[in-house]
């Protein structure tokens, strides 16, 4: 056996070894490194394009899922609104017309809210979400445990209005039995939400976010039972909604699809 020989051998397997295992640590130290930077430099990556943004919700960490049903209406709920002419439509929508016009107060939260509760049937439990002068239209939408319900046709409250401000008509759907599931999961920190519109193409040089507000979504609408996600609500530019799932990430549409 040639003794030199094998000693060069193994001094070469070594050394090979070495190498395989430094390059092995160094993939993973950059690797490590690359994470750390791509997790707190979201920030930097936006402030370099010029997008800014409102202060960001941090004390919600967890939620849960919430279930309820469409609220069935009877003639005992409406015989207790005043200077109205009311009619159920298959059960779960309440039509209402004002016998004379009644002045709606857009611009003034409190008196809105006093409004809807004297006017309209379990009109606490909504808030306002848009109010369209040119078409007559104000929008409200019905609110659980603090937060909203976006986008939602069976909790959805539709005022029509006149040149001068003044309620006409209505049309009203409501959820009922809403309860949260006991199981509570961590959500996507709202700074994530924002990255994924940045990364989406949905933010762009020079947009500010003006508004971050978590709510519920329903994802299968038009259903008797239905299933309310937690959902980041974003707006851009004081115009621009997005809704965000906050449990998964993703970017949801307007008619409750995943977007991506």
């Amino acid at each position: 056996m040639d003794w030199s020989k094998t000693k060069t051998i193994f001094i070469i397997v070594f050394l090979i070894l070495d190498c395989f295992l430094g390059y092995q640590f160094m993939e993973k130290r950059n690797s490590s490194q690359l994470d750390v930077i791509l997790e707190t430099t979201i920030e930097e990556q936006l402030e370099a394009n010029g997008i800014t943004y409102v202060d960001l919700p941090k004390e919600v960490t967890k939620a849960a899922y919430v279930s309820g049903k469409s609220r069935s209406f009877t003639m005992a709920d409406v015989k207790k609104l005043p200077g109205q002419k009311v009619k159920i439509e298959g059960e779960t929508k309440v039509k209402g017309t004002f016998i004379d016009p009644v002045a709606l107060p857009i611009d003034d939260p409190y008196q809105l809210r006093e409004f809807l509760q004297r006017y309209i049937i379990g009109g606490g439990q909504y808030a306002f979400w848009s109010f369209d002068e040119k078409q007559g239209i104000l929008t409200c939408y019905q609110v659980y445990d603090g937060k909203m319900i976006y986008g939602n046709e069976n909790s959805k409250l539709v005022i029509h209005v006149n040149g001068r401000r003044e309620a006409l008509s209505y049309e009203q759907t409501m959820l009922s039995d809403l309860e949260k599931y006991e199981r509570k999961q961590d959500i996507v920190p709202a700074i994530k939400a924002i990255e994924t519109l940045y990364r989406k193409g949905h933010l762009q040089p020079g947009d500010r976010v003006t508004k971050v507000e978590l709510g519920y979504y329903g994802l299968v609408q038009f259903t008797a039972s239905q299933v309310l996600t937690p959902t980041w609500h974003i707006v851009v530019n004081r115009k621009e909604d997005y809704f965000v799932n906050a449990f998964e990430g993703q970017v949801i549409n307007d008619q409750g699809n995943v977007l991506e």
